[in-house]
């Protein structure tokens, strides 16, 4: 599988270079970034054979298999349409778009051209909700509510890795974007009913740097969120599954019981990194032909929700 990763300095495009490093019969062949020379020093660095700052051209290449875009999220929507219709499968970061008309559009646009269109929901692959969710799927634990704190440290306009970013994040269409779908996700419904309410707008970033979500679906099950960048602490997120047959903790990886137990999750995958097995997943379902979990289809119903509590936001103003 030969792979161009645009976005590929960055914080999760070097994620993605490292699982990739793991994978067996994998290769990036190509990466983009928008400054030429720090591409020409990354390629060299990680014996990478082709560097550019136009993605066209790496689309254009006939050992490009597919892509993965760790790209800004106001990019995601048009570089997958981008991709699809230069003929190349595409994995995205999440969010797959910021808004929901442009989801509609590039899932429309996956199922006429048939390639492989997945976006990049870590949480369905990390072991420790994988471990959940098989256990609901076996019928031996049923998710009552989710209690979930997203927390960083991010009063400038900072990525993961502390660097100065061009772009603005957000904390409803990116980060409650993982949550949302995870929710969706572990429950199999869709939330029937949304609630929003969000800090003051930040005078310099244009965006509120706290937020809280909540969400029921059908079934009953809740999902409380809580997001921040005022945190001054521990960063990440927590995710607490209250269910009826026990009391679980995710980090990232790593899961524990409500007491503080770790639990064995040794054969749960063939990894312990999410991303590697995201991966994994993307480069399986092209070699086999079938629509990966974590398609843009399947995480269509997370944006529609993310899309309803925005209006919940904006109600409120």
């Amino acid at each position: 599988m030969r792979v161009c990763i645009a976005g590929a300095a960055g914080a999760f495009g070097m994620k993605h270079l490292e699982a990739i490093n793991a994978i067996e019969d994998a290769e990036v062949v190509s990466v983009v970034g928008t400054n030429a020379e720090k591409m020409k020093a990354f390629a060299a660095e990680h014996n990478i054979p082709h560097y550019t700052t136009d993605l066209a051209e790496s689309l254009a290449r006939d050992d490009v298999d597919c892509v993965i875009l760790a790209t800004p999220t106001q990019m995601h929507a048009a570089q997958v349409k981008q991709c699809l219709n230069a003929g190349k499968h595409v994995q995205t970061e999440i969010p797959m778009a910021d808004n929901i008309e442009d989801a509609k559009e590039i899932v429309a646009l996956q199922k006429k051209t048939g390639l492989v269109a997945m976006a990049g929901h870590t949480r369905r692959f990390n072991p420790s909700h994988q471990w959940i969710h098989n256990k609901v799927q076996a019928g031996e634990l049923k998710v009552l509510q989710m209690d979930v704190q997203t927390y960083f440290f991010r009063r400038t306009n900072t990525n993961a890795k502390g660097e100065a970013r061009s772009w603005t994040d957000h904390l409803l269409w990116h980060h409650a974007c993982h949550t949302v779908d995870l929710f969706q996700y572990q429950t199999g419904e869709t939330a029937s009913q949304v609630q929003a309410l969000q800090g003051p707008i930040h005078p310099d970033l244009g965006i509120a740097l706290d937020m809280s979500i909540g969400m029921k679906v059908p079934g009953g099950a809740l999902c409380t969120l809580s997001l921040s960048f005022n945190n001054d602490g521990p960063f990440g997120t927590f995710f607490r599954y209250i269910c009826d047959n026990g009391t679980y903790i995710a980090r990232y990886d790593d899961l524990e019981d409500g007491k503080g137990n770790p639990v064995d999750l040794s054969g749960v995958a063939v990894s312990f990194n999410g991303i590697e097995l995201q991966d994994r997943e993307f480069f399986a379902a092209i070699r086999e032909g079938r629509e990966p979990n974590s398609s843009l289809n399947q995480c269509y119903p997370a944006m529609d929700t993310l899309d309803r509590l925005e209006k919940c936001l904006e109600a409120a103003q």
